[in-house]
């Protein structure tokens, strides 16, 4: 009896011991020996939570596919330090009780090395303190808010876009300069995104006129469009995401009110407003004005563009080809120059420590802030008017801080891609 007992211990044992030499071959060793979620010497798991379906979805929901091409086209080029990245998707429907849902289950249950590019204010901001606590990386956030720009209290989180009172203000400057004497209005999501772009244009142009706000649940923008009106406002502002940014237009079409509108960047692509519109887009949207601080995916002699549009049409279904899309692709080449500059014996430290090193160079416009102190994106924007069915860039790039700081042009232009368009250490 009591062979067969210390039998049967022996044999639970060596499939315990089995089994946890398996688990521990899942992750690649550290160097210090520690197991880093997500990593083996081949592969690296990334996740992110993007609105595939849901109110915003018409605006957004091509972004995450093209970094995922974009990192195939890496993957087929020999990966990073030899290992290929895969990246795994989730819907959350831009519902902020959904992303913490998708979140917990991409570290706790799919144990990602990072979160990259999770889209929103709203949903993002509800998973930083998650975040932190299972000390993920939580890289380059499709959001401008100053949320996401906290070193001291949030140390693993980045991020990308260009932040929101920085972008209002170069915004701001355009206005200034372009309709003197003109009223002034405003418009904006009532969170940071809609507090922190009013921020910046009144920084610029002191109190504006009047203003209005909206909730991304409520698609009823009539009363606050005829409130506009009402006040007479012949400039609006807009802190509006994509299917927000066409309503609004239409809504003020239908009230038969005419007016300037001068958008951000996370609402403003012509591509993504125009699907919303219909036949009456290009009327309505003649004369919009917003910004970007990446090529446009229409000028076919930038070699960022063109390197882009070749990886979309091999790795992408050859989708149509817009901002979101180059905005997609552009995380992915910042995610693979911190993966590279991170270096083979890769751990979350040191991918974070890379990304605070900064110095990233790529298809953006304007220089990227990344340092220890400093956890926001791009430094600044380019005016884009959309005039005869086309959305091209005019002027010059502008960078500015999110205080007082001065509105000033950056002349030094973008620098070019590296052989096979990907980065090297």
């Amino acid at each position: 009896m009591f062979r067969t007992l210390r039998r049967g211990i022996a044999v639970a044992a060596a499939l315990a011991l089995a089994a946890s030499v398996a688990a521990c071959s899942e992750d690649a060793p550290s160097g210090n020996g520690a197991s880093v979620p997500g990593v083996t010497d081949s592969t690296i798991l990334i996740g992110t939570h993007q609105p595939l379906t849901g109110r915003a979805a018409a605006g957004y929901s091509k972004i995450a596919s093209a970094t995922k091409a974009y990192f195939e086209y890496v993957n087929d080029n020999g990966g990073v330090h030899g290992r290929k990245i895969e990246y795994k998707i989730v819907d959350d429907a831009y519902n902020p009780a959904k992303t913490q849902e998708v979140v917990r289950q991409l570290v706790l249950q799919d144990k990602v090395f990072a979160i990259l590019n999770g889209l929103g204010t709203p949903t993002h901001g509800g998973v930083l303190d998650f975040l932190k606590t299972n000390k993920v990386p939580d890289l380059f956030v499709s959001s401008g808010s100053a949320l996401f720009n906290q070193p001291e209290k949030y140390p693993s989180t980045f991020g990308f876009n260009v932040d929101y009172v920085t972008e209002a203000k170069v915004l701001a400057n355009y206005v200034k300069k372009t309709f003197p004497g003109k009223k002034v209005c405003f418009f904006g999501q009532n969170d940071d995104f809609g507090q922190d772009a009013l921020k910046g244009a009144e920084t610029v142009l002191g109190s504006v006129a009047a203003k209005q706000n909206y909730v991304p649940t409520n698609t009823n923008v009539a009363p606050q469009v005829g409130a506009l009106k009402a006040a007479g406002c012949q400039v609006n502002m807009l802190a509006t995401i994509t299917p927000f940014t066409a309503l609004t237009i239409g809504t003020a079409a239908k009230l038969g009110y005419r007016a300037q509108w001068v958008g951000s960047s996370v609402g403003g692509d012509f591509v993504g407003l125009s699907a919303l519109l219909g036949k009456a887009a290009p009327l309505l949207l003649e004369g919009y004005v917003t910004s970007g601080y990446l090529p446009s995916p229409l000028d076919a002699a930038n070699p960022w563009t063109k390197l882009f549009k070749e990886v979309n049409a091999e790795y992408n279904g050859n989708t149509t080809f817009e901002v979101n899309t180059l905005f997609g692709m552009a995380v992915g080449y910042t995610f693979v120059q911190a993966l590279q500059a991170a270096g083979k014996d890769l751990t979350r430290e040191g991918l974070m420590e890379a990304v605070e090193k900064g110095g990233f160079e790529g298809p953006s416009l304007v220089p990227m802030r990344y340092s220890k102190d400093d956890h926001s994106g791009f430094s600044g924007t380019q005016i884009s008017v959309i005039k005869g069915g086309k959305q091209s860039l005019v002027d010059t790039p502008y960078v500015t801080d999110t205080g007082d700081g001065p509105v000033e042009p950056y002349t030094k232009g973008a620098s070019t891609p590296p052989e096979k368009g990907i980065p090297t250490a």
